[in-house]
């Protein structure tokens, strides 16, 4: 008996792949993204007491009414909007559960989705179990930037979901106000549903600002924001993230929630709300890995390698071909077999080979862990390089 694939030939995650050969080889990962330090110790002992206070039990479908309070503060206070905790909230499983509960949601076997590539990897795979169509607009080094008069032309009557990243992930890069302006213009008195997918909402550098779609209230009447706790609290393995939209898309979004997840932990809910009580948690998240992309960067100069603008993320992108010819891929490999050193290579953020002589370099490690790669980097790098 065969059971044909509803996500045929996309494969191992590159982050599977290339976490498995830094294990091989010992090399240091900078590839996948999460810190190498541990999280905050006053959250884990909020979280080890609404534990060990017997928070337990199954908490509200859309989650704990003191988060949701909390979750509301949050965004009133950094993005002046007032949102309803019964109506336009919903706790998740992290922020790919959310992704993949809004794509769900509202994508019928033949509806187009577009997106932007290199794009984050669970798109893709979301909109085919659905029946989706995904259809690609290809933002391209060194700037990452959007023509929005190219990307209209995308928009059919088949249209019915456009999927954006902001800070953007893999390539740092942002959308500015007038970015948000053009996509609220593109899909007014449209049927036309927008992901918008903020996950790294508080890691914005350089004096920039997160543009948000909760700030545009016309386009936020067509949208679902996504974020995620991981990502905040340096918290990855928690996977907790929530959702954020008008009351009729919330009300979808929630009635697929109910029936996949339900609810999420309880006890990590209930630490949560307290421990974002402060603002300075997440306030301060800009300045603390701006410092480090600053360090990456010193670091590796005189490389050879080319770091390109990072406005958000935190990953940077590098740019090799002054090093070599070699597509991504196998230049990737080269770095962690030969140097000793896990990056990833960008085109498998995309369907077709993409070979912009680009890698990713995550920068959310300690000092300690950055400098040990950047002194191998500058050790080895340029030795024993592969030919295509």
């Amino acid at each position: 008996m065969t059971h044909p694939s509803k996500i045929p030939e996309l494969g191992e995650s590159i982050f599977s792949v290339m976490s498995k050969l830094a294990r091989k080889h010992e090399a240091i990962n900078l590839g996948q993204g999460f810190p190498d330090y541990d999280c905050n110790e006053k959250l884990r002992s909020l979280v080890a007491t609404a534990l060990n206070k017997g928070k337990n039990q199954y908490c509200p479908m859309a989650g704990a009414l003191e988060l949701r309070e909390t979750i509301k503060q949050k965004v009133a206070r950094t993005y002046k909007v007032d949102i309803d905790i019964e109506t336009e909230i919903c706790v998740t499983a992290g922020a790919t559960q959310a992704l993949f509960t809004a794509i769900t949601a509202f994508v019928h076997k033949g509806d187009e989705v577009i997106i932007i590539e290199p794009a984050y990897d669970s798109y893709k795979p979301t909109i085919f179990s659905v029946g989706g169509i995904p259809v690609v607009y290809e933002i391209k080094s060194p700037d990452y930037k959007i023509d929005w008069h190219a990307f209209s032309q995308l928009v059919s009557e088949k249209t019915k979901m456009i999927i954006i990243n902001t800070p953007h992930n893999p390539t740092g890069s942002i959308l500015a106000s007038a970015d948000i302006i053009a996509l609220e213009k593109l899909v007014a008195r449209t049927n036309i549903v927008v992901i918008s997918d903020e996950v790294y909402e508080h890691l914005i550098y350089d004096g920039h600002q997160h543009e948000s779609v909760l700030k545009y209230p016309q386009l936020y009447n067509q949208s679902i924001a996504v974020y995620s706790f991981g990502k905040t609290l340096h918290a990855t393995g928690w996977k907790m993230g929530y959702a954020i939209g008008p009351p009729h898309l919330m009300k979808e979004f929630k009635n697929i929630h109910q029936w996949n997840v339900y609810c999420v932990s309880s006890f990590v809910q209930y630490g949560i709300a307290n421990y974002l009580s402060d603002p300075n948690v997440y306030e301060d998240l800009g300045s603390f890995f701006e410092a480090k992309r600053d360090n990456l960067q010193i670091a590796l100069s005189g490389t050879g390698l080319k770091p390109l603008s990072c406005s958000g993320t935190y990953f940077q992108l590098f740019d090799y071909s002054a090093i070599t010819e070699v597509d991504d891929m196998s230049f990737s490999k080269y770095m962690v077999e030969k140097v000793g050193v896990a990056v990833i290579p960008i085109s498998p953020f995309c369907g077709k080979r993409y070979n912009s002589k680009v890698v990713r370099m995550c920068f959310a490690k300690s000092d300690n862990t950055i400098a040990a790669a950047a002194e191998r980097i500058s050790k080895k790098l340029g030795q024993n390089l592969p030919t295509n």
